[in-house]
């Protein structure tokens, strides 16, 4: 790279606009320099990289490089242009050292006890009670609830046909259906209204056969994405953990996962209003509510969502995270895998990963790709050891 471009990469840096690659390739230079830990063990690497900090410094007239800021404040200015530059050789002398040493012993490991990524999987639960296990049914009618007809669509596709849509009728008796998905499943159903709805991993959605009266009532567990067909006669209304959101025609994310520090709401287009006891708040397009899940009468928090594409990436296929905590990268893991987290040792509040990769992947390849941030892993049947 030359000196040219990467004074204007750092510029870009310091003022903030900085693409999400940019600001990885800048802070992966300093990060591979600035006493990573996974060096710390690796006598002949330390001895490498001193003998390289002794050569920079020479090479740009220094006993010391500055101290980094914090992550949280980095600030990275025009007197590290050529320090930096040099970085890029040493970087990529770590990471191959590193990796031909230590990272080849470990894919062994993890691919002896991969595990296979989740898919289509679900149970249906009809009016009466029984169940159907919809990864082992065939295309085609399933069922018949009232006046509405329950077809399998297509691989991991469900679908309502009402004869009632849209009369607002009270004629019939309403009757609930509810689809679950396990650790490792996923849906895509289509509602009598028309509205469609993704069901993440451990999720569930109860739902009428069939929309009469004034409104159309959902009850949500888990996280989903909607994509509301709009009937400004019957507004529809998600409740998922205590909290209710309002919407007439929207597309949206709920993420009620009781394990997650928040209930969050994130809205792509449209307007929803979110209300939880006396509390209420209105979403315009890119915002997201919050609500803690650990204190009780907690407020509802409204902001700008940081990053659409990590809280929408699981209905495309694919992990994306962005400066995403070590623990709830895991947790996403959990729930799509089907297996356990432990953790030994000490893992630090810095400890982040960003990066987008598909939810195709085995267990093994993903972690392969999580190492990038300098934790390690261990298979052991359904469990994930983090170190």
């Amino acid at each position: 790279m030359e000196e040219q471009e990467l004074k204007k990469l750092i510029s870009k840096y310091n003022l903030g606009i900085a693409t999400p690659d940019e600001r990885v390739l800048i802070e992966n230079w300093y990060d591979e320099l600035n006493g990573a830990e996974i060096l710390k063990s690796d006598k002949e690497l330390k001895g490498m990289k001193q003998d390289t900090y002794a050569a920079l410094q020479t090479y740009i007239g220094t006993t010391q490089p500055k101290q980094y800021p914090a992550q949280n404040n980095k600030i990275i200015t025009l007197t590290y242009v050529k320090w930096i530059a040099a970085a890029v050789l040493l970087s990529i002398s770590i990471t191959f050292y590193y990796y031909r040493q230590h990272s080849a012993q470990n894919a062994t490991a993890l691919a002896l006890n991969d595990i296979a990524p989740g898919g289509n999987k679900a149970i249906l639960t009809l009016a009466d009670g029984s169940k159907l296990v919809l990864d082992d049914s065939k295309n085609g009618k399933l069922a018949t609830q009232g006046k509405t007809v329950v077809q399998k669509t297509g691989s991991g596709m469900l679908s309502y046909l009402s004869a009632t849509l849209g009369t607002g009728s009270n004629t019939t008796e309403v009757t609930y259906n509810t689809i679950t998905t396990p650790r490792g499943g996923q849906y895509h159903v289509t509602l009598p209204d028309g509205t469609q709805v993704w069901l993440n991993a451990a999720s569930s959605l109860k739902f009428p056969t069939a929309f009469n009266g004034k409104e159309r009532d959902v009850e949500l567990s888990g996280e989903a994405y909607f994509e509301v067909v709009k009937n400004k006669a019957m507004p529809f209304h998600v409740v998922s953990a205590g909290q209710n959101i309002e919407v007439l025609g929207t597309h949206f994310d709920v993420n009620g996962y009781q394990d997650e520090a928040s209930l969050n709401t994130t809205l792509l287009e449209g307007s929803v209003k979110i209300t939880k006891g006396a509390l209420s708040a209105m979403l315009r397009p890119g915002q997201q509510s919050s609500i803690s899940n650990n204190e009780i009468n907690a407020a509802i928090k409204v902001s700008e969502a940081n990053d659409i594409d990590e809280v929408t990436a699981w209905k495309d296929g694919k992990f994306h995270f962005n400066d995403t905590d070590i623990k709830t990268v895991m947790r996403q893991l959990s729930r799509w895998y089907d297996v356990d987290i432990e953790y030994e040792g000490k893992i630090e509040a810095d400890d982040v990963f960003t990066g987008t990769f598909s939810r195709g992947m085995t267990l093994a390849k993903a972690l392969k790709v999580l190492e990038f941030s300098g934790v390690n892993f261990k298979i052991e049947g359904r469990k994930i050891i983090v170190k």
